[in-house]
């Protein structure tokens, strides 16, 4: 019976084509969890292909956790499940934990946030919600949030931080098997979020201005993806950002696939040096802009901003009313009123000031002291290390937490790295330098090492 259903499902009959009927009929119930599955001789039989394909689409059904291999007992569907040992965000942890010296949590300094007491007095006890069936955004903030857009957007909403967005972008765009080009580097959570659906990631390499238009051109021809992953300003964990030039440059590529959407993670918000930038300004039929707020107001805030296409933004507002239905509109209310405020202007701006003196202090003491790093923008600074795990022993030891580089890397990279959270090292820049260049291996004091990406990208 089965055996019919899977030749009926599979127009594609690629390893690729396979592997997603397979998990179009799962994710429908037509192959129930525990249900056996035919053998890869019968399947390959019955499509008419040859035995490697089936068994490459079992390979990556298996991967996902979509189904279980029990050896001569054979394959059996299983609920896709990703153990939280094999997420890479929660390898992202230093060794220590409770360190008086924590830079490994990519989080803003909690002091240089804007105070929330004058914002909750203004709002008081405000009756924001009348209805369940209202509008999830509250019109106020829509109509800020749309001024503050980086080009004119079709659809917005508000959802539960950057990552909920991505989240539910992801389940609205992506499909199993779908190729899906992000950074190389790139943020951990996202690649989880991907391979949790199933999606086959493509790193892309990148320099100090995102991604390189040419490797970009090459995945897009290679893979023929249905999305493309990438934080236009302050990335993590480098802080390269896109230029109007680039934004150009990406635009051109991609103008030749139309059905690939464009996925923006501009999650730094207003602590980003850089202003705000977006490929929307060019193909905004397909581009997604998620406007994060955590960095810069407050991570227990928990919004973000969504905007794009209607089809996709739409469709997310839509799925929420089965969940969730809207974020706090207390929340929002907060938020809006953060936004408008001068006294909350004027600390936001205060703090991405001192952010960016953090970054150049400490990559002028690294670089006097003959280490490689990278912090364009943002709060977190990327740091070339002969040895990834003997570096962080050595920063253990002295009681320095930092983030291991494998988790952002999609493949190699060439060189290893850590990731140091420098927005939470307020002072004593001279004092850490030492003891980071010393970890990461560094040559002789002053050998002149570069402080900023290779302008051909990380490899």
């Amino acid at each position: 019976m089965f055996l019919g259903l899977i030749a009926g499902a599979a127009d594609d009959r690629s390893a690729r084509g396979i592997a997603a009927a397979v998990s179009r009929l799962v994710t429908a119930g037509d192959l129930p969890v525990g249900s056996r599955l035919p053998t890869v001789r019968d399947v390959a039989r019955e499509l008419g292909v040859s035995p490697t394909t089936v068994s490459e689409a079992w390979q990556s059904l298996a991967r996902a956790g979509a189904i279980q291999t029990r050896g001569r007992s054979g394959s059996f569907v299983s609920a896709p499940v990703l153990p939280r040992q094999r997420l890479r965000y929660a390898q992202l942890h230093g060794l220590l934990t409770g360190v008086a010296r924590d830079f490994s949590t990519g989080v803003p300094d909690y002091d240089l946030l804007p105070n929330l007491t004058e914002s909750l007095k203004r709002i008081g006890d405000a009756r924001l919600t009348t209805s369940y069936l209202e509008g999830p955004v509250l019109p106020p903030l829509e109509a800020v949030l749309r001024r503050r857009w980086p080009y004119p957007v079709e659809h917005l909403t508000v959802v539960d931080g950057a990552l909920d967005a991505l989240d539910r972008v992801t389940a609205t765009v992506v499909r199993f098997g779908d190729h899906v080009l992000v950074e190389n580097p790139a943020f951990p959570p996202v690649l989880d979020l991907l391979d949790a659906v199933g999606a086959t990631v493509v790193g892309v390499r990148i320099d100090e201005h995102g991604l390189l238009p040419d490797a970009l051109g090459e995945a897009l021809r290679t893979y023929e993806p249905v999305a493309v992953y990438l934080q236009p300003r302050a990335h993590n964990p480098t802080g390269a950002g896109l230029t109007a030039r680039r934004v150009g440059e990406l635009a051109d590529v991609l103008a030749a696939y139309p059905q690939v959407t464009i996925v923006e993670d501009d999650h730094a918000g207003d602590i980003a040096t850089a202003p705000p930038v977006s490929l929307g300004t060019r193909l905004p039929d397909r581009t997604v802009h998620v406007a994060g707020f955590s960095k810069s107001y407050g991570p227990d805030l928990r919004l973000a901003a969504l905007g794009g296409p209607a089809a996709v933004i739409t469709a997310v507002a839509d799925r929420r009313l089965l969940g969730p239905g809207w974020s706090s509109r207390l929340l929002q209310a907060v938020l809006l009123d953060l936004l408008t405020s001068p006294a909350a202007i004027a600390r936001v701006a205060a703090a991405r000031d001192e952010y960016a003196r953090r970054r150049t202090a400490l990559l002028t003491a690294l670089a006097a002291r003959g280490a490689t790093a990278v912090s364009c923008d943002g709060i977190n600074l990327w740091l070339t290390v002969e040895d990834q795990q003997m570096a962080m022993l050595a920063l253990a030891a002295h009681g320095i937490a930092v983030a291991p580089g494998a988790p952002f890397e999609v493949t190699p990279l060439g060189a290893e790295h850590v990731r140091v959270t420098v927005g939470l090292i307020r002072d004593d820049f001279d004092s850490v330098a030492e003891i980071l260049a010393s970890a990461a291996g560094a040559s002789a004091r002053g050998s002149g090492s570069r402080s900023r990406p290779h302008p051909r990208g990380w490899r």
